[in-house]
């Protein structure tokens, strides 16, 4: 998502640096492709503008035009901006006994699915998270609760057969609540495929009696406008206290992002960016921004390969490296580590810079043939691929699916970057590039 706006920014920032000095003129001409950028990726038309307003007079300022580098500090500009726009800093659940989170919104935004997610994000934070069923309408929903309950391991309170008052149910829930003795308590509530009447005094009913510290709007980015509309409506209903934004990893325009903390006044507290239940994450405006203006999210990237790898994972991994003993079996642990943190194509987008290389186009497929190739050869090969000859390879490209062809570029790449580790200038030339290009140090005892 933001892949076409990020890339616009970039242009404009791309141009704005090549002047040495910058005018009233280049910072108009910029801000008019801007506006139009944010307009394109479905941002709110007044909050495109008032945008724009706060950043032409911040940028028109003397301190700025007369700057060594004017092209650098109207990006630090937007940076500010933006993370403003998005609502600042982080915002935190508010926990506070008894804790109760109302999840809203209209179906299909990703309610039930969010709030197991969000049910497995607490249990990560030590909490002990109960999910209580109140969409009594469509018995699907609750039995999807049930099963994605069952996944993250979360007790999940279902109301009776044949109950059609919400309060009531949800007050056999808090019974239940006692007796299973969470310190959490997350409402799946029903939805409606638009805003009803009915729909808003129910929530309003369920609202009064359980006194919610946390009522969670849940809001498909892919909707854009409409969520901007439903976010509106919801909060002048109920007085949501914050926003879960689903589908942040789609190929949407994302303005809703951008337009939702404006246009209510609340914060997106959550980011749904995948379907499986761990790709939940705390909304972070500043490293959102980071990544639209295409500086990356080595903070967030960090967190995520923290993860995926145990201290004593990444001590071995560094000790087959500097022996060049890395093998097959090495190489598939390290695939599984990546693709436990998600999608690569958001794993380079936290990386600064490397949303560049979106030309070279990211293959999952191809990644996941790989995979099948090397799934394909026994413990043994994987350990000696020396032993892979003709007769193996065929086995192997029958079993994975693929091509001869494709197992042995698979293995000539692979002796290839053996040969590379066992040649320590080399490596050390390689890896002092890597730094330089993030301002890294490579000390000089490598591979020593």
């Amino acid at each position: 998502m933001f892949s076409r706006l990020s890339d616009k920014l970039q242009d404009v920032f791309k141009d704005l640096r090549g002047h040495g000095k910058i005018s009233e003129v280049n910072v108009t001409d910029s801000l008019r492709e801007v506006r139009m950028a944010l307009l394109d990726a479905d941002v709110h038309f007044q909050v495109a503008k008032d945008f724009i307003a706060r950043v032409k007079d911040k940028a028109l300022g003397e301190e700025v035009l007369r700057s060594v580098t004017p092209g650098q500090q109207i990006v630090k500009i937007f940076h500010e901006e933006l993370c403003a726009l998005l609502g600042g800093d982080a915002s935190p659940l508010n926990l506070d006994k008894p804790a109760r989170i109302l999840m809203v919104g209209l179906n299909g935004a990703g309610k039930t699915t969010s709030s197991a997610k969000l049910a497995r994000w607490l249990k990560s934070q030590g909490r002990s998270p109960l999910l209580i069923a109140a969409d009594l309408y469509r018995p699907a929903a609750i039995e999807q609760l049930a099963v994605l309950g069952e996944q993250v391991s979360v007790p999940v309170f279902r109301p009776e057969a044949g109950e059609t008052d919400v309060v009531r149910s949800c007050k056999k829930s808090l019974e239940w609540c006692e007796a299973t003795g969470g310190n959490v308590q997350i409402f799946d509530t029903a939805g409606r495929q638009e805003i009803d009447e009915p729909l808003i005094k129910e929530l309003q009913r369920l609202r009064d009696f359980l006194q919610p510290k946390e009522i969670l709007l849940v809001c498909d980015a892919a909707t854009g406008q409409q969520a901007v509309s439903v976010a509106e409506h919801f909060h002048s209903a109920l007085g949501i206290t914050g926003i879960v934004l689903t589908k942040l990893d789609g190929d949407a325009r994302g303005g809703a992002a951008l337009s939702l903390r404006a246009v209510t006044g609340r914060p997106i507290k959550f980011a749904g960016v995948g379907e499986k239940t761990d790709q939940f994450e705390p909304f972070h405006p500043d490293r959102l921004a980071g990544r639209i203006l295409g500086m990356g999210d080595v903070v967030s990237l960090v967190e995520k390969a923290a993860e995926a790898i145990t201290e004593a994972d990444a001590l071995r991994m560094e000790q087959k490296l500097r022996t060049a003993s890395f093998d097959l079996e090495d190489f598939l642990q390290q695939f599984k580590m990546l693709k436990r943190m998600g999608p690569l194509e958001n794993i380079l987008g936290m990386i600064p810079g490397m949303d560049k290389l979106k030309d070279s186009s990211i293959d999952e497929k191809q990644l996941k043939r790989v995979e099948a190739i090397v799934l394909s050869m026994t413990p043994q090969e994987r350990a000696r691929p020396d032993i892979l000859n003709a007769r193996r390879r065929q086995r192997v490209a029958r079993g994975s699916g693929t091509t001869v062809t494709e197992v042995n570029n698979l293995l000539l790449r692979f002796s290839q970057m053996r040969k590379m580790m066992k040649n320590t200038g080399q490596m050390k030339k390689m890896m002092s590039r890597a730094g330089k290009n993030f301002g890294l140090q490579v000390p000089g005892g490598l591979g020593g």
